[in-house]
């Protein structure tokens, strides 16, 4: 549970205003200084055991040490609000990126399902097929784009595929095997990797390039 502060930090303009009535008493203080050593010692003689007052110095250095102090003190509240007001703002950003983090992720069993049902119709298939069947074939592949866009405004994308460079960070290599591709580059995918922001929602699955055989 926390506690709520309740001293008042002083205000930089309150500091200041502080060290203007400094500079303005100094005179004066300096002045009753004087004026204490040019008193008849008979004064000083009939109070032997007065304690002796600070000096204009003494004072000047006491109330310059309080300030410092103050200021010190105001200087720190002001760099932990700011890093409150900074952790916040971070805390906010990133809570409205990652929100569907777990929708997304069901998401992406849709958009497998419709990839694998395009993948499975070769061009000859196609050709074979009725026009019924091609125009279901083809609402098919606009809900799959139409998927991607969705995903994609959201934050959600897809992570570089076949030709790119192997990153472990969002690639999982399954095998190494020859093809035209650079050597360490991707070389096939298995299965698409997905990424929200600088998160990876799902690595993805590939063979990576041993170079040409």
């Amino acid at each position: 549970m926390s506690t709520k502060k309740t001293d008042i930090e002083p205000t930089m303009d309150e500091l200041d205003a502080v060290l203007d009535q400094i500079k303005a008493k100094t005179e004066a203080a300096k002045a009753e200084d004087e004026a204490k050593a040019d008193a008849p010692e008979s004064a000083e003689a009939s109070e032997p055991d007065a304690p002796a007052e600070p000096t204009a110095e003494e004072k000047i250095a006491a109330l310059e040490a309080e300030v410092a102090d103050m200021k010190d003190r105001a200087l720190r509240a002001l760099a932990d609000a700011q890093n409150v007001k900074k952790r916040a703002e971070r805390e906010s950003i990133a809570a409205r990126t990652y929100a569907i983090e777990r929708f997304a992720v069901d998401m992406l069993s849709v958009h497998d399902n419709l990839s694998r049902a395009l993948l499975n119709l070769d061009g000859k298939a196609r050709e074979n097929m009725g026009e019924n069947a091609k125009s279901l074939l083809e609402g098919i592949e606009l809900t799959e784009k139409n998927l991607m866009a969705v995903l994609a405004r959201h934050g959600v994308k897809a992570v570089a595929g076949k030709g790119s460079k192997f990153d472990p960070n969002v690639h999982q290599a399954v095998a190494n095997i020859p093809s035209s591709e650079e050597k360490g580059d991707v070389a096939e995918v298995m299965q698409t990797g997905f990424t929200l922001g600088e998160r990876t929602l799902r690595a993805a699955m590939v063979a990576v390039s041993t170079g040409k055989a």
